[in-house]
């Protein structure tokens, strides 16, 4: 009886993995540090090999790692989907869940997705980056900027960080991009204007903002990440649900400042013109004919290096292992 019933099991475990479609991939497991990134594939077809497409999740998380410290969840599980006909990455989408206390993504990927397309997706570190702070409670807009200005904002520092960008890169695009968070007629702050631009470029500006004056008051001794960090060491994490107030205050304890709170009350019903061309002078930074120039003699020519100051490489690829 008992090796009918194994016969009986496998020929059962050989049905479901016949039944498995033979263009998707199987899953696997991505440790960074002490974390465990759990990816799973959706049914569909890649031109991407399998390291190819590791190699990128791989890079995804060791430039969060290395921005936040470590890894932001002990456990976190991504869905790749591929798009037949598409080329890129698109359409990302992370979630917390308070009852496993691990992080979701769900990402997809076109099959006609070449490796140099893969190697300068922004998104998978985008969307890795909202696992580092913590679901801001309310009405599901209201505070919907300071989550996506954040990871919009952090994103291209942390890839420059581990050698990914280059500092270029980062203020090239913060130049070209950081207007469209500049509100509009008809602004009410940011707790209550959602267009596209200020939720993302909008709030993008106040973590630059407060990256920034955290560095001034500091005497560049700390910067946002030392604030960001204070959130995440506290349990400030995407399964975990926060006032937005908890959130703010807890980064300024970590630097000693509460930069953090006063540019929320200044910002979050008011719609605040910012001088970005007074802000880029005071930094030493400009665009000149699509070229990045540099004025090392600027007021804060330091916080402008400290901001985008390079992290060793060898030090973000421990964090992996």
């Amino acid at each position: 009886m008992a090796s009918a019933r194994i016969l009986l099991l496998l020929t059962a475990m050989g049905m479901l993995l016949s039944a498995q479609p033979a263009d998707q991939l199987a899953p696997e497991q991505i440790q960074i540090g002490d974390s465990t990134i759990d990816v799973s594939f959706a049914p569909g077809s890649l031109d991407l090999s399998r390291p190819q497409l590791s190699a990128w999740i791989q890079h995804a998380a060791d430039a969060v790692a290395a921005y936040f410290g470590h890894f932001p969840v002990a456990h976190a599980r991504i869905l790749v989907r591929p798009v037949q006909g598409r080329r890129g990455v698109f359409n990302g989408t992370t979630w917390g869940n308070r009852r496993s206390a691990d992080a979701f993504t769900r990402i997809s990927i076109g099959e006609l997705t070449s490796p140099e397309q893969l190697e300068s997706d922004w998104m998978m570190t985008h969307e890795l980056t909202h696992m580092a702070f913590p679901d801001i409670a309310g009405d599901g807009r209201e505070h919907h900027w300071i989550e996506e200005g954040m990871a919009t904002y952090i994103e291209p520092i942390a890839r420059e960080q581990i050698g990914q960008l280059t500092a270029d890169k980062v203020w090239r695009d913060m130049l070209r991009s950081m207007p469209q968070g500049l509100p509009r007629e008809g602004d009410q702050g940011l707790d209550h204007t959602h267009t596209w631009g200020r939720t993302y470029w909008g709030g993008a500006l106040f973590w630059l903002l407060a990256d920034v004056q955290i560095r001034e008051q500091t005497q560049n001794r700390k910067g946002l990440r030392d604030a960001m960090r204070g959130i995440l060491n506290a349990g400030g994490t995407l399964d975990h649900e926060w006032p937005i107030e908890r959130a703010l205050q807890t980064g300024d304890q970590a630097v000693g400042c509460p930069v953090l709170e006063n540019l929320y009350n200044q910002m979050k019903a008011t719609p605040v013109q910012t001088d970005l061309a007074a802000l880029w002078q005071r930094l030493g930074v400009e665009l000149n004919g699509g070229e990045v120039t540099y004025n090392d003699q600027a007021p804060l020519a330091a916080v402008r290096k400290a901001i985008t100051a390079a992290r060793k490489s060898a030090d973000a690829r421990s964090l992996s292992r």
